[in-house]
């Protein structure tokens, strides 16, 4: 089976509430919101969420599986500090590893609009998520030495990697 890279509209709010509470359940350490207080959310936020990526200085793209099924998302933002700035990665159980090629697709949907926004993407990502960093790390991000403390528990530190888009 394979896939489509598209952005999500706020008509998507339902499959995109259904990927996030799946992303939550997965990887509760990676995104700074906990299962709980995502699912008592409203149908209004829902819909802002998902047309968040259509909003100036942001991007928002989902996989979409030939049946129809959303396997991973990612979204960038620009930050007036800290410019180009990517969240919100996720990609399937059953979709990850380098043969189903998600999450470079859509990294490399997320660097094609970084580029257009400056010379850096930034991002954060959990000390205990060594999945993750290895990911971004082949995909040439680098660790700047910033670190800050994740809120929720398990707690512990997110660390700053940035990718030069120079090269």
């Amino acid at each position: 089976m394979g896939f489509s890279i598209r952005t999500v509209r706020a008509s998507d709010w339902q499959a995109f509430r259904d990927l996030r509470l799946r992303m939550l359940r997965d990887t509760p350490i990676a995104y700074n919101e906990t299962y709980a207080h995502a699912a008592a959310l409203p149908e209004s936020e829902w819909r802002e969420r998902a047309g968040r990526g259509q909003e100036p200085g942001n991007i928002s793209l989902v996989a979409v599986a030939d049946d129809g099924t959303w396997i991973g998302i990612m979204r960038g933002f620009v930050s007036a500090r800290r410019g180009a700035m990517l969240v919100g990665v996720y990609v399937d159980p059953a979709w990850r590893g380098g043969e189903g090629g998600v999450a470079d697709a859509l990294l490399e949907g997320i660097v094609d609009w970084a580029r257009m926004r400056g010379d850096a993407l930034v991002l954060e990502v959990h000390e205990d998520n060594p999945r993750a960093i290895a990911f971004y790390r082949r995909h040439g991000f680098e660790p700047t030495g910033n670190v800050t403390p994740y809120n929720l528990e398990p707690y512990g530190d997110e660390i700053e990697m940035r990718l030069d888009l120079t090269r």
